[in-house]
């Protein structure tokens, strides 16, 4: 019923800067927590940074400082600013929502965005 496509991806040099966006379609009736993860092949999926409808954030350690999720609920997109990219930033990354999607029910689902490369490297 709900689909996110994200984007923004693409090769950067250390110490650059990338914004992901991921925006949200189909039956939304509401978005609570909005997340970023990423994922390098043969490891697990981690969390790098989420946010909550009412704004609360928090990050992954090693990107504190650094990355920077923002979201905008008139167009249910959330963002991800990142700058001072370090090499080791290189991974998948998707973004995560958690939505009802009914009008009949206050559940909440998780959806996932298709991924989107970002490559850290000179």
């Amino acid at each position: 019923q709900v689909q996110l496509v994200e984007s923004g991806g693409g090769l950067v040099q250390p110490g650059g800067s990338l914004r992901l966006s991921c925006t949200a379609s189909g039956s939304i009736f509401g978005v609570n927590t909005m997340g970023w993860y990423r994922q390098v092949p043969g490891e697990e999926r981690e969390l790098v940074a989420s946010i909550t409808r009412g704004g609360t954030t928090k990050y992954e350690d090693s990107v504190k400082d650094r990355f920077t999720i923002s979201r905008d609920n008139a167009k249910n997109t959330v963002y991800l600013k990142m700058d001072s990219l370090k090499p080791e930033d290189t991974a998948s990354y998707y973004c995560n929502m958690e939505i009802r999607d009914s009008f009949w029910t206050t559940n909440d689902h998780t959806y996932w965005g298709q991924g989107t490369q970002v490559t850290v490297s000179s």
